[in-house]
């Protein structure tokens, strides 16, 4: 059974998502702030987190940060929830390496949705081995991509969709198209699928190296 570490300091939020995830045969782990969700995370190794933005002693942004500093804890996948929806934020969240970002209020399919893909993908990545380290565009510039498109494939790799690139990068989502397409060409790929794990190749160290 995934486990799923819930960090939100409001209480029925946490109970609706927590009655939720016991439906869906998840075990659902309470923090009520940033500080004791670390604490948490240390102590139960989540499979996921769910974390709100803005919450006392310790928020979200705090929290992504302080797990990421954790080898251990670094690769789970994380999600921000908040009422919080404004384009700044949702870019400030994804720099920050977040997986996802759910605006408040959420419907229940689409967070069980964003769940089982981010848990899926940390699946898939586990099985072959790879440790992405998706801190820098360096490694994929050897693919000869221009320094955009590079951008934009880093991004990509890390299952964000077109709309999400623009908005971290700050540009329309018909030239992150347009991107996508120098990407498949110059890699000679077909698939966001066949990108991502030609990406993962580059910026990956198989663990048996280790």
């Amino acid at each position: 059974m995934k486990k799923i570490l819930i960090i939100e300091d409001e209480p029925e939020m946490r109970r609706n998502i927590t009655a939720l995830l016991r439906f869906h045969e998840y075990k659902p782990i309470e923090a009520e702030n940033g500080r004791k969700g670390i604490e948490a995370a240390r102590r139960e190794k989540p499979d996921l987190v769910l974390c709100d933005v803005m919450m006392p002693e310790l928020d979200g942004h705090g929290v992504l940060q302080a797990l990421q500093e954790d080898t251990e804890l670094a690769l789970i996948p994380f999600i921000f929830l908040t009422a919080k929806g404004e384009k700044d934020d949702l870019r400030s969240g994804m720099n920050l390496g977040a997986d996802d970002y759910l605006t408040k209020p959420v419907a229940n399919a689409d967070l069980v949705r964003a769940i089982e893909a981010r848990l899926r993908r940390s699946q898939q990545q586990a099985k072959r081995e790879f440790k992405p380290d998706f801190s820098s565009t360096g490694p994929l510039l050897k693919l000869g991509l221009t320094a955009r498109a590079t951008e934009t494939l880093l991004w990509l790799a890390q299952g964000k969709t077109n709309s999400d690139i623009a908005t971290i990068l700050g540009i329309t989502e018909s030239t992150v198209k347009k991107h996508v397409q120098e990407i498949f060409e110059k890699l000679g790929v077909e698939t966001r699928g066949a990108a991502t794990v030609r990406a993962l190749e580059v910026i990956s160290s198989p663990s048996s190296q280790f």
